[in-house]
């Protein structure tokens, strides 16, 4: 499947969270919406400028870009897991574990304030927060090597639990 094919595919099947999509379907998808996110940023900036103060550049196209290819990108994505045998959910799972953490760390932050005086002194508290901070990084790595594994398996020559494989 090449360029357009891919794109069109994805935006055929919007919404379609069954059934597989071939590694080259993916990945096609993938780099149309990382070509369209840096086009919509390019226009961004030749539209609406950037602001003075701190030179960023104002994302509106971009963000509307973002919003309407949310739900195709989710849906090729949990299909390509499906390609590779595994459930479309495992997709999410890097989103989910950084919610996760992020709220475990909130709920930790808000616990030591309500401790007062029993919160580890100065430095103490900065070497495991530290610690924290690198626990939390070498977590999203290995997720992020994980998930780029899985993407990039071959499919499943023979029909699996998610149907037949895409047609070449």
């Amino acid at each position: 499947m090449g360029f357009l094919p891919a794109i069109k595919s994805g935006f055929r099947n919007y919404a379609t969270f069954s059934g597989r999509a071939s590694r080259p379907q993916f990945w096609w998808w993938v780099l149309f919406v990382m070509l369209g996110a840096i086009l919509c940023t390019a226009l961004d900036s030749v539209f609406f400028g950037t602001n003075p103060e701190t030179g960023e550049v104002s994302r509106v196209l971009a963000a509307v870009f973002q919003l309407v290819i949310l739900l195709p990108t989710l849906a090729v994505g949990f299909r390509r897991m499906h390609d590779t045998g595994r459930p479309g959910w495992y997709y999410l799972l890097p989103m989910l574990v950084t919610m996760g953490l992020m709220f475990l760390t909130l709920f930790g932050m808000m616990a030591a304030v309500r401790m007062g005086g029993n919160v580890p002194p100065g430095d103490a508290g900065m070497m495991l927060g530290g610690i924290w901070l690198i626990a939390i990084w070498l977590v999203q790595i290995m997720l992020l090597v994980l998930m780029i594994w899985w993407l990039t398996r071959p499919s499943d020559p023979a029909p699996n639990a998610y149907g037949v494989p895409p047609a070449a």
